[in-house]
């Protein structure tokens, strides 16, 4: 199998040794050469980015709808400000005459590193060998495209948080058993409204022998939820939601279904960033929210939404620290080295992983 991807992180040197510009410079050079390279490149914006970069995107959204985006066009160059997995789940939906590049290669997602195909591997292997019945692999896309390939290699799919629950149903209409991976909390929150009781769930950490479980457990347990988690949606806990219901009776909490399943109980609503967005939009004039999401998100529905009150949950800043590393400066340096037809961080996936990817992507998008 080759390398998933071309490029690295020394691919910046050069290009930013050149240019030595003040953030303001930088901003003024990057909307000139975006309107000279118009006609060859399309910049996507995952909703988690910051401002400033936002501003260049030519489609925001989330990341499965900005694949889907860029494979409509025509336009040769694809810029993904956003991490390596949603790179690649572009790369696999876009043309064959079209190369996706991430302005910074050091952008990842500590939830999609908590699972790898080695420990996937491993974990299948003891799973199959524990029971008689069907297990079902089901990922979050949130995860790196060799994960996806996994699912489309043993009869899976893969699911967003806008349709975790269709997914997981055609699944149990698969088999008898679910393995989901490789956000637990997403897996939880999903199959617990579904009806499925806490006590037929059980954590597979690939930290310990065996996911720490036993054959019988797994044979015993309804779904396999792997240990990952998002660090950011950690930042929302059951204690903040009850003390705003007791200090802002007249506020509605709204939270991320990555949310832990305290956290996820105890808010009025949850769902994906996609049903947040159109909650707020929907919502009359003077309503109140309390979102337990990433920062730049609530941020910018509040200014985008002046005549409601929408502020985030925690009091603490819950930022994506990858996502915040795509800058304008990183994008500039995308943009001069296609004007110099030397494209940098270009993520390619191998045509394996490529075709498998693509088998679970379709089968999402059939069950959609």
């Amino acid at each position: 199998m080759l390398d998933l991807f071309e490029g690295t992180k020394d691919d910046h040197e050069p290009i930013i040794k050149e240019s030595e510009l003040s953030d303001a410079e930088v901003i003024v050079e990057l909307k000139k050469i975006k309107e000279e390279l118009k006609d060859q490149v399309v910049v996507l914006g995952h909703h988690y980015q910051q401002d400033d970069v936002i501003e260049f995107a030519d489609y925001k959204g989330d990341s499965l709808k900005l694949a889907q985006d860029a494979a409509h066009l025509d336009k040769p160059y694809v810029v993904f400000c956003g991490v390596h997995f949603m790179a690649e789940t572009a790369d696999i939906l876009s043309k064959e005459d079209q190369t996706v590049i991430l302005p910074d290669l050091n952008a990842g997602c500590s939830m999609a590193d908590m699972a790898n195909r080695e420990e996937i591997d491993k974990s299948w292997s003891f799973m199959q060998s524990s029971t008689k019945e069907k297990i079902v692999p089901i990922t979050y896309i949130n995860c790196a495209a060799t994960l996806k390939s996994f699912v489309g290699e043993n009869g899976g799919s893969i699911c967003t948080s806008s349709n975790a629950r269709k997914i997981i149903e055609w699944a149990f209409s698969q088999g008898q058993k679910l393995l989901f991976f490789p956000d637990q909390h997403l897996g939880r929150n999903t199959c617990f409204e579904m009806g499925i009781p806490l006590e037929d769930m059980v954590i597979y950490n690939p930290n310990m022998q065996n996911g720490g479980l036993t054959a019988e457990q797994i044979d015993k347990a309804k779904v396999i939820l792997w240990y990952g988690y998002c660090s950011v949606h950690q930042g929302f806990s059951a204690s903040q939601v009850r003390e705003l219901k007791e200090k802002r009776p007249d506020v509605q909490v709204i939270v991320h279904p990555e949310c832990n399943f305290e956290t996820v109980s105890e808010a009025h609503d949850n769902g994906s960033t996609a049903y947040i967005i159109n909650k707020v939009k929907e919502a009359p004039a003077g309503s109140k929210f309390a979102i337990g999401t990433e920062i730049n998100l609530v941020n910018r529905l509040a200014q985008e939404y002046p005549d409601k009150e929408i502020f985030s949950l925690s009091p603490y800043q819950c930022l994506c620290t990858t996502m915040y590393r795509v800058r304008p400066r990183w994008l500039l340096a995308s943009f001069r080295a296609i004007k110099e037809n030397n494209p940098i961080n270009v993520i390619k996936v191998d045509e394996q992983t490529k075709e498998f990817s693509l088998k679970a992507l379709n089968k999402m998008l059939e069950l959609s």
